[in-house]
């Protein structure tokens, strides 16, 4: 069913979950309540971190099926479709379909969750990567 294999989303899970704990970075002088301080907290500027570079290179480096494949997965698991909708969810993927689609994922708070829960709706896990057996 998959046209990307388990070890490449399971990388992904891996890394999109580090991505995700990284701390946001805020203006030292912001105050205590944001509604009167303007918004100023702002998040880490993405382009200029490595491990944003790093899943952003990995993504972009895959085929085309292979990222179609990941935003099937990241629906799935958002619970945009279920496991047994994955040819619905598919084509749907392959419609949206643009070369901005490493962008699109990696501006997704909960990425590897999303990957993860996809896998399992799909009888897949990603235990045997993470223990070092894939």
């Amino acid at each position: 069913m998959l046209t990307i294999d388990l070890e490449s989303v399971c990388f992904l899970v891996v890394k999109a979950h580090a991505f995700d704990a990284e701390v946001e970075v805020t203006e030292s002088d912001a105050g205590s309540n944001p509604a009167n301080d303007d918004q100023r907290e702002t998040l880490r500027d993405y382009e200029s971190d490595p491990t944003y570079e790093e899943l952003k290179g990995y993504i972009d480096s895959l085929n085309e099926d292979e990222q179609i494949d990941l935003v099937t997965l990241t629906w799935i698991g958002r619970g945009d479709f279920t496991g047994k909708e994955w040819k619905a969810a598919r084509r749907e993927a392959r419609s949206a379909r643009s070369d901005h689609t490493a962008t699109y994922l990696l501006g997704m708070p909960l990425l590897g969750d999303y990957l993860e829960e996809g896998l399992a709706q799909l009888g897949y896990s990603c235990e045997d990567y993470e223990l070092g057996r894939l």
